[in-house]
């Protein structure tokens, strides 16, 4: 099942809910673009390989080819964030408590940019829902453990993978270029960086990009009074939608992640930046075709981690890092709580 662009204008004017329900996950998409997509760009702009403005401007476009592309691929990581809680039953209380958890995303999310900690709004997206779809049940029969299971599985990827694949890369990349001149190097590394850069904003498309679109038809599903749609197929009119809030998120509030994620935690040489960048991009693309929802704030921070690990430990903030992993272990309990919380109190109002 799919929804064209006049269906859906048709339906924001018949149902009241989703329009409010459009606003509460275009205000998450928007959160996700200024908390999450800056971390694709974080390392060609701190190696100074582009500008800010040019590397922003270059993530909208690749974030949207990743949505486009990967989708037309495999869009199988819209269907688990869809069937990874149970929001059936009663319509209204279920289009109630999402609601309820867009809005807790959006509140934690906002809180972590404040205090510039690149938070995951994947998993900010999965506590939210879990934590609503808790509340709407009264009890653990809202969550879907086959589907769950693999967000478990997905933390796991993510930061092990991401700092192996970064130490590896970065090892390989040192071995290849031994002996070659730097300045010919940094020359080389300063393009090759900007290639990385629309790797990593292509993966971020094509896993965040699926996830809040899959929460966007299931809204839109809901308002309809409908809670149980097995197959659907994501429109090419709300991929563009997406990337288009994302790259407008990045631009406005980007440059605090882009500081604490590119600058702070580890001083990056170009050729690090790129390891980084293939590293993290790899595994994103490993993740996305084997269906496994993964965090791209995870897998980027631990991919640098690995390449500045890869030169010394000391290379590596791990002061920055230990408010990172404090946030990332705090995301599942704190957004779930929030959303279970938010939950209850609108259904008990509306």
């Amino acid at each position: 099942m799919t929804v064209s662009l006049a269906d859906f204008l048709v339906w924001i004017t018949a149902y009241p809910m989703l329009a409010v329900t459009v606003v509460l996950t275009t205000g998450v998409i928007l959160v996700n673009g200024w908390t999450d997509a800056p971390n694709a760009i974080a390392t060609c702009v701190s190696t100074r390989a582009m500008t800010a403005k040019s590397a922003i401007l270059m993530a909208a476009v690749f974030n949207f080819l990743g949505v486009f592309v990967m989708t037309a691929v495999n869009a199988s990581v819209a269907a688990t964030i869809y069937n990874m809680v149970d929001f059936s039953g009663n319509t209204h209380e279920a289009l109630v408590a999402l609601c309820a958890a867009l809005l807790a995303i959006v509140i934690w999310a906002t809180a972590a940019w404040w205090f510039g900690i690149p938070t995951s709004e994947s998993h900010a997206l999965i506590a939210g829902l879990s934590g609503a779809a808790i509340a709407l049940h009264g009890g653990l029969a809202g969550i879907n453990g086959s589907e769950w299971i693999k967000v478990l599985y997905g933390l796991v990827l993510s930061t092990f993978l991401g700092f192996g694949m970064g130490w590896i890369t970065s090892k390989l990349t040192l071995l290849i270029c031994r002996g070659m001149d730097r300045r010919n190097t940094n020359s080389f590394f300063k393009k090759a960086q900007i290639g990385g850069g629309a790797a990593m904003a292509f993966m971020h498309g094509a896993q965040d990009g699926q996830k809040f679109m899959g929460v966007f038809m299931l809204g839109m599903f809901l308002a309809k009074g409908e809670s149980n749609v097995p197959e659907f197929q994501i429109p090419i009119w709300l991929m563009l939608f997406c990337s288009i809030v994302m790259g407008l998120g990045t631009s406005i509030g980007g440059y605090r992640i882009i500081k604490a994620v590119g600058m702070d935690m580890v001083k990056l040489e170009k050729h690090q930046g790129f390891s980084a960048d293939l590293a993290a991009a790899g595994c994103l693309l490993i993740s996305s075709l084997t269906s496994i929802p993964v965090s791209t704030t995870h897998t980027k921070t631990t991919s640098i981690m690995g390449v500045g690990a890869a030169k010394r430990l000391s290379s590596v903030n791990w002061g920055v890092v230990k408010e990172m992993v404090l946030t990332w272990v705090l995301t599942f309990p704190g957004c779930g709580i929030i959303g279970y919380l938010m939950a209850k109190l609108f259904m008990a109002i509306f």
